[in-house]
């Protein structure tokens, strides 16, 4: 029943040739990483931009009514 998560292939040593041949930067070497760098970087840039319209409204103040 665990046969298929324990009996895996040993891939170290490919990751490890495919990471050392890359000249690009280090956090885009692997096969997924400009996947996983530009979701943090688009969560990023929502959580700071909702961040400033919060500290605008909060600056701005109620409008009376």
């Amino acid at each position: 029943m665990l046969n298929a998560l324990v009996n895996k292939p040993n891939r170290v040593v490919e990751t490890q040739k495919l990471v050392q041949n890359s000249h690009a930067p280090i956090y885009y070497r692997l096969p997924r990483s400009k996947l996983y760098v530009n979701s943090y970087y688009a969560l990023f840039t929502v959580g700071m931009g909702l961040t400033t319209v919060g500290v605008y409204k909060l600056i701005r103040g109620k409008p009376s009514e």
